[in-house]
């Protein structure tokens, strides 16, 4: 435990409790929705896969050059879903998501004769 877990000063939450194995869910703690991302980098000269990490929001890898030929440009990559392959070199990011929600009330009028159609009135809140 860290000292400002002890003292409550860090009041991000990091979604601790959001397993890994899934691709989204609730987070225990806080209540947002996460969706688990996956990335991964490789070098764009020769595509081999580099292990990478997640720095101030940013997936970089960690080395500054490929290991196999020496390049310093990468591409990162997004995984649809991850494999255990690519588990080694790959950076997990918990997404939030947030919903738009527009609440909208809608209420039909129906009247005796069949052959006028029935107005619909709208009330937004």
């Amino acid at each position: 435990m860290f000292i400002t877990d002890l003292l409550k000063l860090n009041k991000k939450c990091n979604h601790e409790h959001v397993t890994p194995d899934r691709d989204c869910g609730y987070c225990p703690e806080c209540g947002k929705f996460i969706r688990n991302e996956w990335y991964i980098t490789r070098c764009s000269c020769c595509g081999m896969k580099l292990k990478s990490m997640n720095k101030n929001n940013a997936i970089i890898p960690q080395h500054h050059y490929c290991t196999n030929c020496g390049g310093e440009e990468y591409i990162v990559e997004k995984l649809d879903q991850i494999n255990f392959i690519d588990i080694n070199f790959a950076v997990l990011v918990k997404q939030v998501v947030e919903d738009k929600k527009t609440i909208c009330t809608t209420t039909r009028c129906w009247q005796e004769r069949t052959d006028v159609q029935p107005k619909l009135l709208v009330q937004y809140l």
